[in-house]
């Protein structure tokens, strides 16, 4: 039976590398977000739609950049859970 460290344990691995994965990601929406607020701000254009296309855009290269190694990260996460199957079922 599987003991409730080992789910924390496994829990705490899952966010942390939800947490790895997604940042590059979200840092660099949120940076385009950033600079096309203060865009709009300068140039008082108030368009709500401005912001999707460049963001979209930024992801989609972050992701062709950085989609190796998150893919990594992932397959790594998967690895350590499986390989460690056996000790999560023999504990108790």
């Amino acid at each position: 039976m599987i003991t409730q460290e080992a789910v924390l344990d496994i829990a705490r691995d899952a966010i942390y590398t939800i947490i790895i994965t997604s940042a590059p990601l979200l840092i660099v929406s949120l940076v385009i977000g950033l600079i096309v607020s203060i865009f709009q701000t300068v140039t008082s254009i108030q368009e709500q739609t401005l912001t999707f296309v460049p963001k979209i855009l930024g992801v989609f290269v972050t992701l062709l950049i950085c989609g190796s190694w998150m893919m990594n990260e992932l397959i790594g996460f998967i690895d350590r859970l499986w390989s460690g199957f056996s000790y999560y079922l023999s504990l108790g």
